[in-house]
């Protein structure tokens, strides 16, 4: 932009005020007001605001690391779990809140005398508050598992697995535990993902030896007197893991997805029955 004379010797923003600082980028006089330290020089309020129009947008570190965890083939879900988990043992934590007591599963909750169902999966995010290990070990084992088998099965089957694995441990606790006796825990839901993870394994030809051995010796410490461990969600979230795996691998193929959906939700049918069957009684 060419000024004459004298004009070129003020600020084109404000041509009371003279000056000799030229912007880096076109040329024009800027006064002080107007000048924006650059690389080299100063640079006028216009070049300023189209520099930072034509920049490239960074995101902040936490929107960065927000986007790897979420990224496609990441696992999400595993992930929440964890957090919802840990966020709810926090809040167990908290004198006066009652969260474990609202939450927690015993079989009397299946009759009508105090029918709350919801219990059946609520419990399987709570966890002891006495023994710190108990949250730690099944969130480690659900980090273990869970990252294998989302990014196996993608995160609305592995959801799947996990919710129905639970409620399938729930039943176990329905049918072979003293009614009055109070469990909470995502051992259940845990023991339905290594069902799941053994049977896909054997299934597809890999080497199930050693997940083999830890079912089975987690199976045992739970049978063991004095630990205060429920082995009856163990089985049921075993079983009803193990049933599920089977169907996702016998209908991998794209051809039997609606076969697979079909089963799955014949699976849930059956558990939510089985789930209303005190009422009767």
């Amino acid at each position: 932009m060419s000024l004459p004379g004298t004009a070129a010797n003020f600020c084109y923003r404000h041509p009371g005020r003279q000056s000799f600082i030229l912007c880096q980028r076109c040329g024009r006089t800027i006064c002080p007001e107007c000048q924006t330290q650059a690389a080299v020089g100063v640079i006028c309020p216009e070049c300023m605001r189209e520099q930072r129009e034509s920049a490239p947008r960074t995101k902040s570190a936490a929107r960065t690391r927000l986007g790897r965890m979420t990224a496609a083939g990441e696992p999400v879900v595993t992930y929440s779990i964890i957090a919802l988990s840990l966020a709810i043992f926090v809040l167990q934590l908290i004198p006066g809140l009652g969260v474990t007591d609202r939450l927690l599963y015993a079989g009397v909750y299946s009759y009508p005398v105090a029918f709350e169902p919801w219990r059946m999966l609520t419990s399987v995010f709570v966890h002891s508050t006495g023994f710190f290990f108990h949250v730690l070990l099944n969130m480690y084992t659900l980090w273990i598992f869970g990252q294998i088998l989302e990014r196996m099965l993608g995160r609305a089957r592995f959801l799947t697995l996990y919710l129905l694995s639970g409620l399938a441990g729930s039943l176990g606790v329905l049918f072979l535990a003293d009614p009055r006796v109070a469990v909470v825990g995502a051992s259940g839901a845990i023991f339905g993902l290594m069902g799941a993870f053994l049977v896909i394994q054997r299934k597809l030809g890999g080497n199930a030896t050693q997940l083999l051995i830890l079912v089975g010796i987690n199976l045992v410490i739970g049978f063991l007197p004095g630990l205060n461990v429920a082995w009856q969600a163990h089985v049921g979230g075993l079983i009803g893991g193990a049933v599920i795996g089977l169907i996702y691998v016998q209908t991998r193929q794209r051809s039997k997805r609606t076969l697979q959906f079909v089963l799955i939700g014949a699976v849930a049918a059956l558990l939510v029955a089985l789930s209303l069957s005190r009422l009767f009684v």
